[in-house]
């Protein structure tokens, strides 16, 4: 009886730590092989400092930049309170806050109509951490972008064009900016023609 209680303890042990071991060890290789740098956050350096991770959306708010989705996840871009609001869309004060972000967006952009607003500017996503706008969102604030920095909006255009990305191997989801390596691209652009002024 105690024999076989000790196989069975023994054989337990065994089990967790071939699963738990194999199967960590599993996801970080396959990570290794199909992930995106290499399963490690993908870091963005400005300057030789990190200034935030590309799949974790953070908050700009000044003209001088392009702006990313609203966020309901804590105060904000928080990765520890990820989540969507959980208003529907009937919800009075869903639609309230959608008008006022409408009406804000509007102001910082007043030669758009008010159906000229991407959708995903004025609402968020489900995890409020999306690092990412469509290509349309960030058309629409180019012209923002361009005369906060006082910079050719052509120049600002062939730098969203610049970081356009495609679908995942041609298929898989929709073309994608990310805000964060674009407002990056818009610092470097800034800093080379200080330097060559």
């Amino acid at each position: 009886m105690i024999s076989n209680l000790f196989k069975s303890f023994k054989l337990t042990i065994a089990f967790c730590i071939l699963f738990s071991v194999s199967y960590i060890f599993i996801l970080w290789l396959f990570a290794q092989v199909a992930g995106p740098n290499k399963g490690n956050a993908d870091v963005v350096e400005l300057n030789g400092r990190i200034v935030g991770a590309a799949n974790v959306g953070q908050q700009f708010t000044k003209d001088i930049y392009f702006w990313g989705r609203p966020s309901h996840a804590g105060d904000g871009y928080d990765a520890s309170s990820s989540a969507g609001s959980n208003k529907g869309p009937s919800n009075e004060e869903y639609l309230a806050d959608i008008q006022a972000r409408i009406d804000t967006f509007l102001v910082h952009h007043p030669y758009l109509k008010r159906e000229q607003v991407p959708a995903e500017m004025v609402t968020a996503s489900g995890s409020g951490l999306d690092p990412d706008i469509s290509p349309k969102a960030a058309y629409a604030q180019v012209q923002r972008v361009a005369g906060a920095r006082g910079i050719s909006p052509e120049k600002v255009m062939a730098i969203v064009n610049a970081n356009v990305e495609g679908p995942l191997l041609g298929l898989f989801g929709p073309e994608k900016v990310n805000v964060l390596k674009l407002n990056v691209a818009l610092e470097k652009l800034e800093t080379s023609n200080q330097q060559t002024k």
